[in-house]
């Protein structure tokens, strides 16, 4: 069994860290807040307020201090807030609970979702599981689109609440978090809720129905199964902005999410070199050289190559044995993350270190996968290591890329979306699996996949798209593909007969 090694792609020269990169998302949201404001004033004509991010920047902090200036403009008393999911819903509300107190915001959710409310929520907000029970003095009311958009549902939270300052109706504002995972067949639900709608969202997000295909017949400009924002993009009378910095990765992942977001005019990262680190264990061979080129904190794809064949891109327990075999030394010695902490402008503050054998906040370790059958497989392998080594909760879980959106972790072990395809087609090129793929790590990304990614690029009939990449949910064209290849730290492991 022999590996090697290619470099990844240096970081860039022209990188902002810290404070410096932290100041562009504050200008970029304070250009959104004033865009609100001056529509609340009447002093601009816009329907629709779009604040575009990259995965892990901070959005929902931006989030919180838009819901905190639009309450206090005379003319915004009360607003909505509304999301796809409840998993987005939970913590956004814990958070405004915490900034403007529990008697002034309100979680409207279903009673059969109350026992998943966590805690801390419930200790920072209302609850009301019908629009009755809503205080009538609470002035942010949070709530799934589908429970805020339940067929009539608005008229009975108006007839609960009464008309805001806009005498009309009950909302004077509707944030929408993650605004690109909601289709706009469910925006349209919420839609009337609020004169004005504030959109906030990673713009590389998977939506939760896929839609490359266009359904809506005789209208090919609509379709209800897209992200909402991208219906109003040339919109008159919406107002768009990019935040420019992302908290989330390592310093040596930059490379990594430019070529995700490539159009934008720039991308900085908040954490700088040395601020993220990942303690290894003692280990020789192979295992050590891949763990180590993962604790540089640069993507690392490792191919490997040897395999028998498999039944299907998503039945491949060989590559997940792999996989098996690389966590095992890892997890039976233990090891540890540090990560430097910051203020709300990017300022470095004190360093924290957390233990794989006393973990806590975002889990350590998350294998993803993108098609069920695969992640049965890693779930049944995690749940064999976990057995096996005692692990505590938080150690190692097992996921669904596109359940795991939206979530973060320190270390993700990954499978290509391509592994083991002979052609691209509309599930494994898009943008959005990829890029969530990518995307959820704090300090160290593994992508594996069977050896002939190369072949299959080089090799693939050409497909529609723009080269250079583009944010949205569409299939990626292979020589975006082949782009961000090109930042991982690479390595082919070459397996003997006698291997796996």
């Amino acid at each position: 069994m022999t590996i090697t090694f290619s470099a990844s792609a240096a970081p860039p020269e022209d990188a902002l860290h810290h404070e410096s990169a932290a100041e562009g998302n504050i200008e970029a949201a304070q250009r959104a807040i004033s865009a609100l404001l001056s529509a609340l004033e009447g002093a601009a004509d816009y329907d629709r307020i779009l604040l575009r991010a990259a995965a892990g920047a901070g959005k929902s902090y931006a989030l919180v201090r838009m819901v905190k200036e639009a309450l206090g403009h005379e003319n915004c008393a009360r607003v909505g807030v509304t999301a796809f999911a409840n998993k987005q819903v939970f913590p956004l509300a814990g958070d405004l609970g915490r900034e403007l107190g529990a008697s002034q915001v309100c979680l409207f959710v279903a009673k059969d979702r109350m026992p998943d409310v966590p805690q801390d929520v419930l200790d920072n907000v209302t609850v009301a599981t019908s629009s009755g029970a809503i205080p009538e003095t609470c002035a942010v009311i949070l709530g799934t689109s589908h429970k805020m958009g339940a067929w009539g549902e608005p008229q009975r939270l108006l007839d609960r609440l009464g008309p805001a300052v806009n005498a009309t109706l009950p909302f004077d504002v509707l944030f929408v978090d993650e605004a690109w995972q909601l289709p706009l067949h469910r925006y349209a639900t919420v839609e009337g809720l609020a004169p004005l709608s504030v959109g906030v969202g990673d713009v590389g997000q998977l939506p939760p129905i896929d839609p490359g295909q266009n359904p809506w017949r005789g209208d090919p400009g609509y379709n209800p199964y897209r992200a909402w924002p991208t219906a109003y993009e040339d919109d008159e009378k919406t107002f768009a902005v990019d935040l420019p910095a992302v908290w989330r990765p390592t310093a040596a992942q930059l490379p990594l999410w430019r070529a995700f977001y490539g159009d934008w005019d720039r991308l900085d990262c908040v954490a700088a070199a040395g601020d993220r680190a990942i303690e290894l264990p003692a280990m020789s061979g192979s295992v050590a050289e891949v763990w180590a080129s993962v604790a540089t904190g640069a993507p690392t794809l490792l191919e490997v190559d040897g395999l028998p064949e498999p039944e299907a891109p998503d039945i491949d327990p060989d590559l997940l044995g792999v996989v098996e075999d690389l966590l095992m030394p890892l997890l039976e010695s233990g090891f540890a993350i540090t990560r430097r902490r910051y203020d709300g402008a990017g300022r470095p503050l004190n360093e924290e270190r957390i233990t794989s054998d006393a973990p806590f906040g975002d889990p350590l370790i998350v294998v993803l996968a993108t098609r069920n059958q695969a992640v049965d497989d890693a779930t049944a392998m995690v749940d064999r290591l976990t057995d096996k080594y005692d692990l505590p909760a938080g150690v190692l879980l097992a996921s669904t890329v596109d359940s795991w959106q939206g979530q973060t972790n320190a270390i993700t072990v990954a499978v290509h979306p391509l592994s083991g395809a002979d052609q691209l087609d509309e599930f494994n090129s898009a943008f959005g699996r990829l890029a969530v793929t990518c995307t959820r790590a704090t300090h160290g990304l593994l992508m594996v996949a069977r050896a002939g990614l190369d072949d299959l690029l080089g090799e693939a009939p050409a497909r529609p798209g723009t080269p250079l990449g583009e944010p949205g949910s569409r299939s990626l064209p292979r020589q975006t593909h082949q782009r961000i290849l090109t930042t991982f730290s690479r390595a082919t492991l070459r397996l003997g007969s006698a291997s796996r």
